[in-house]
């Protein structure tokens, strides 16, 4: 099986013309249309990515029974 990859924008009016294929005319085709991935959906994975990291009195120490770690 031969696949194309074809990066294409639709048309207002929902429309989707794909030009200068290389198959023949008469050619079975399959056709699988998915959303290309962009920054706003990868932000919205990630909500933290970018935002400052504080650390509150960050030379303290940590006497043992703060921590929390399951046991």
């Amino acid at each position: 099986m031969d696949a194309h990859q074809v990066d294409t924008t639709l048309e207002q009016d929902g429309t989707l013309t794909l030009n200068d294929l290389p198959f023949a005319a008469g050619d079975e085709v399959e056709v699988i249309i998915r959303a290309r991935e962009t920054k706003a959906n990868e932000q919205a994975r990630y909500p933290l990515r970018g935002q400052p990291i504080q650390y509150d009195e960050p030379t303290m120490p940590v006497a043992q029974d703060d921590w929390a770690a399951p046991r």
